[in-house]
């Protein structure tokens, strides 16, 4: 299995790129809830020059009702600035699933309500509104990845010895 990068209506197509190129280095499954902001067909991401979009496993849903409704788990964890817990206070598996807002409005409130006691958040400094999408999936998929001790990633670097 693999942890799981859920983008809940993403918006802004340089975000869900980097979000996309992330989850390929450590082998993270990007699932995408509709409505998105941009075409992720073959040719719109061919002529963006996302030469890694074929190592993805990407799953698509046609909206949060969908994804609630197929993905059934305990080991789900919600990004809202609203949480009181921190990200790297919660113990993740390879096979959680992060989920993430769009970019103007973060998660509906409704949804994080129902699953307030797995919500987190990544720390700021007070009148910070948020951080990057992109940059948050980065903060909170590689804690994850350190709480597995990056089973699937490379050990080492291939390129100088120690």
């Amino acid at each position: 299995m693999s942890l799981n990068i859920v983008l809940v209506e993403p918006e802004i197509p340089q975000n869900t790129g980097n979000i996309a190129r992330t989850c390929a280095a450590i082998g993270a499954t990007l699932h995408l809830i509709k409505p998105l902001g941009f075409d992720i067909s073959e040719k719109a991401v061919r002529r963006a020059g996302l030469d890694y979009w074929d190592k993805l496993n990407i799953i698509v849903y046609e909206n949060l009702a969908e994804f609630k409704e197929k993905v059934v788990t305990k080991d789900l964890y919600l990004l809202s600035t609203k949480s009181k817990k921190v990200y790297s206070d919660v113990k993740y598996t390879k096979d959680s699933y992060i989920v993430f807002g769009p970019e103007t409005r973060g998660l509906p409130e409704d949804y994080i309500l129902e699953n307030f006691d797995r919500a987190v958040r990544i720390p700021m400094r007070e009148g910070i509104r948020s951080l990057n999408l992109s940059n948050s999936v980065a903060i909170v998929a590689y804690e994850a990845e350190k709480q597995v001790n990056f089973s699937e990633l490379e050990e080492t670097s291939k390129y100088f010895d120690s």
